[in-house]
């Protein structure tokens, strides 16, 4: 996979926050990142995530990696690249 082809990871934290009632700002205080960094990641947009990190906010969320992290099933567009 080429640095800049797209990936098949979903980040569901957007709804993780909602469940909890809890805003971007506060788990970013939280966790100790920048909320522009969070917002990256919320929005799909970050490209690697450290396990510190991700320990971190699933921790503070209460939350399983598999909750916060989904890989969509490859599609036969993806099957072709």
């Amino acid at each position: 996979m080429a640095d800049d082809a797209p990936h098949r990871v979903v980040v569901h934290l957007d709804r993780l926050l909602a469940e909890r009632d809890m805003t971007l700002v506060e788990l970013s205080e939280r966790v100790g990142l920048s909320v522009v960094n969070l917002s990256v990641l919320k929005n799909g947009r970050a490209r690697a995530i450290r396990f510190s990190t991700l320990t971190a906010i699933c921790d503070a969320l209460g939350c399983a990696v598999a909750e916060l992290l989904e890989v969509e099933a490859a599609t036969e567009d993806d099957d072709a690249q």
